[in-house]
């Protein structure tokens, strides 16, 4: 199924991007069915959309872990 997230879309900074200048900038939006994310610094060049379910393992796998 094809997902679309609006331009209304209220994005926000993910808590796991650093702080400041020059650092990894990652915006999340979320609503019930999906979590949408995409590069603050280049919003146009696409997004990742993922069910609640398996945002969790994305995460623990781009950090270094395992996926529960």
């Amino acid at each position: 199924m094809r997902y679309t997230v609006t331009p209304q879309a209220n994005w926000r900074k993910s808590s796991y991007s650093g702080s400041g200048d020059g650092n990894a900038c990652v915006e999340i939006f979320d609503s019930p069915a999906r979590i949408a994310v995409r590069d603050s610094k280049d919003p146009s060049a696409g997004i990742l959309t993922f069910t609640p379910e398996a945002f969790s393992p994305f995460i623990e796998t781009v950090k270094g872990g395992r996926p529960r």
